[in-house]
């Protein structure tokens, strides 16, 4: 499976380069507009947009590869067309209309995921509540094909509806009870543990 999916990013990479945009650049431009493409579908899966983030890498890339603005957004865009099979409209549009026809499965896969940011936070070596939370939505989004921001907003309501509480109010109740008072301790240990390895004072 690795394989085929570092063959198919290689592909991808050497066809993006026939492209009339790829032709165009350096190396060291097409990767870096490769790489910015890549950011900014990163973006898209979180929160369903794209164009604020879009706007300050294009300047910032314009900038010092001595661009016209329009023109590196142009290239990414470009690039990640040729990256993701659409456009960065198109795979927003799809992750946010998957949004508006959730079913009762979708609901229960959110209930599930929220109830397992306790056990994130309780168990092995425990997170905040947080990255729990993160850990969760970003699981549930995959299986569900929404955003990120989407996933967590299905896993808070979903949560109040069936256990009558908000999830951020019970997550960190539950932090507060094992991680924090495991990160506590841990480092009581060691500031105690420095403490020993301190050279004492000669007495004079």
């Amino acid at each position: 499976m690795a394989i085929a999916v570092v063959n198919e990013d290689r592909n991808r990479i050497g066809d993006a380069r026939e492209t009339f945009t790829g032709k165009r650049l350096t190396t060291s431009q097409f990767e870096e507009s490769w790489a910015l493409a890549g950011v900014v579908e990163r973006e898209i899966r979180k929160s369903g947009s794209f164009k604020e983030k879009l706007g300050d890498y294009a300047h910032a890339f314009s900038r010092t590869e001595k661009f016209d603005p329009m023109k590196a957004e142009t290239i990414i865009r470009d690039q990640f067309r040729a990256r993701y099979g659409e456009t960065m409209n198109q795979m927003r549009e799809g992750l946010m209309g998957r949004e508006q026809k959730l079913d009762k499965s979708a609901v229960e896969a959110a209930i599930a995921h929220a109830r397992d940011v306790g056990r994130l936070i309780k168990e092995g070596e425990t997170m905040p509540f947080y990255r729990a939370y993160d850990d969760r939505a970003v699981q549930l989004a995959r299986e569900l094909k929404i955003t990120e921001s989407g996933a967590k907003t299905l896993m808070k309501d979903s949560f109040r509806e069936q256990e009558g509480k908000e999830l951020y109010d019970w997550g960190k109740a539950i932090e507060k009870e094992f991680h924090t008072s495991k990160m506590e301790a841990e480092k009581a240990e060691r500031e105690a543990t420095r403490s020993q390895k301190r050279p004492h004072p000669r007495p004079r």
